[in-house]
């Protein structure tokens, strides 16, 4: 299952590539790995605190004890961030959480991708705005280049439902070609097949290690967060 190959790469490729702007990696006692902007104790509980537009209520409460191990990560330099703008004309309205989310599946069974991973490209592609645009001109949730929209049969970028689903076509097709090998396949979607063929793996560039790295926290989060609220 391309879940599984994911997750058990998650840890692989954060050894290597540039970390995504955090302040804390915290390690739990049941085996969690968790990024926080910040921790604070609360009486005998931990509660780490995540970035987020609520991020004083976007937060996980632990045991203090079972913290085992802290430690403090490096911001990837904003240049090596993937510059996004929003257009000023509005064609669209923002989908609400629930329908991103029941998009995200849709597609995610379409192709047999995790929803998580979809959310994750989502979130490091466009924030989850429906109407981003980069400087290079790739538009809507996954940041779609007009041409590889067209191909991909995309008539309108900034429509979320048309644009996961070319991005969702997009990504399954680079995990086909490089044999669900997530990290190749994400360093494909952000520079290109052409890149990661030349350097025969995700190519060394600041932007496209720390894009990697990011997809892959993030979704890492998603299911460690996804395992944590199952358990309580």
């Amino acid at each position: 299952m391309r879940v599984i190959n994911a997750v058990r790469l998650g840890l692989m490729v954060l050894a290597v590539c540039p970390l995504a702007r955090a302040a804390e990696h915290v390690t739990l006692k049941n085996g969690f790995e968790l990024d926080c902007v910040r921790r604070e104790a609360v009486g005998d509980k931990i509660r780490l605190y995540f970035a987020g537009k609520n991020a004083e209520t976007n937060y996980l409460e632990v045991s203090a004890d079972s913290v085992v191990r802290v430690e403090e990560i490096a911001d990837v330099p904003v240049e090596t961030q993937k510059p996004v703008m929003t257009t000023k004309a509005s064609r669209t309205t923002e989908p609400t959480k629930a329908e991103m989310r029941e998009m995200l599946a849709h597609a995610g069974v379409e192709h047999n991708i995790d929803a998580d991973l979809l959310a994750s490209v989502v979130r490091a592609e466009s924030g989850g705005q429906v109407r981003a645009v980069s400087r290079a001109g790739a538009q809507g949730l996954m940041q779609l280049m007009p041409g590889t929209a067209s191909d991909l049969g995309v008539r309108d970028a900034f429509r979320p439902e048309q644009n996961i689903a070319g991005g969702t076509t997009y990504l399954d097709a680079l995990l086909t070609r490089y044999h669900d090998n997530v990290a190749l396949a994400l360093a494909a979607y952000n520079a290109g097949p052409k890149a990661v063929d030349k350097y025969h793996g995700v190519p060394p560039y600041r932007e496209t290690r720390a894009y990697v790295a990011r997809v892959i926290r993030e979704f890492n989060h998603r299911k460690q967060m996804a395992l944590v609220a199952r358990a309580q």
